[in-house]
């Protein structure tokens, strides 16, 4: 049931024949170099820019601009304690191309893509957890029903050949 790559599955498969793995890098196909470099960097993207720490280094990132946008509204005279550089207009444009455009349609798919590889792991788990949740409240009817005194098949038949023991006697 494993597609050619893939890791033999470390919780085996839900009925349905999907593979549960324990690892969520193991849950997309690896065919080709070029799919396992997909993961891996997808997954990378999703684990590494979704901190806080990458949240502080964009902050940081986006306040080098202000200058230049004060600046240019007015509000910073030109001799000012930064240098020239961050107060220029090609500053501003370079500074806003790679935060604005680069840093959203580069990181955006490749996070879509490690978020999507991430639930895809997740909803294996989950419809396993669920399938052997299910059999194990099969399993305890089963077992409730044996031991009712009143149905046939459990404790009844031995109750019964005990009477059957003590009436011969």
């Amino acid at each position: 049931m494993t597609t050619l790559g893939q890791h033999q599955p470390t919780h085996g498969f839900t009925r349905h024949g999907r593979a549960v793995h324990g690892r969520v890098v193991d849950h997309l196909p690896t065919d080709t170099a070029y799919q396992r470099f997909n993961k891996k960097i997808a997954l990378w993207l999703t684990t590494n820019v979704g901190t806080m720490t990458c949240f502080w280094m964009f902050l940081v990132l986006t306040l080098t601009v202000l200058p230049s946008v004060l600046f240019a509204m007015g509000y910073i005279p030109k001799h000012w304690v930064l240098p020239a550089f961050f107060t220029g207009f090609g500053f501003e444009l370079l500074a806003t191309w790679l935060l604005s455009t680069c840093f959203q349609l580069i990181l955006l798919p490749g996070l879509m893509v490690g978020q999507n590889l991430q639930n895809e792991a997740a909803d294996a788990r989950t419809a396993k957890t669920f399938e052997d949740v299910e059999e194990a409240r099969n399993g305890i009817q089963e077992t409730l029903r044996l031991l009712d005194l009143h149905t046939e098949g459990g404790l009844k038949v031995i109750l019964d050949a005990i009477e059957s023991l003590k009436t011969t006697k």
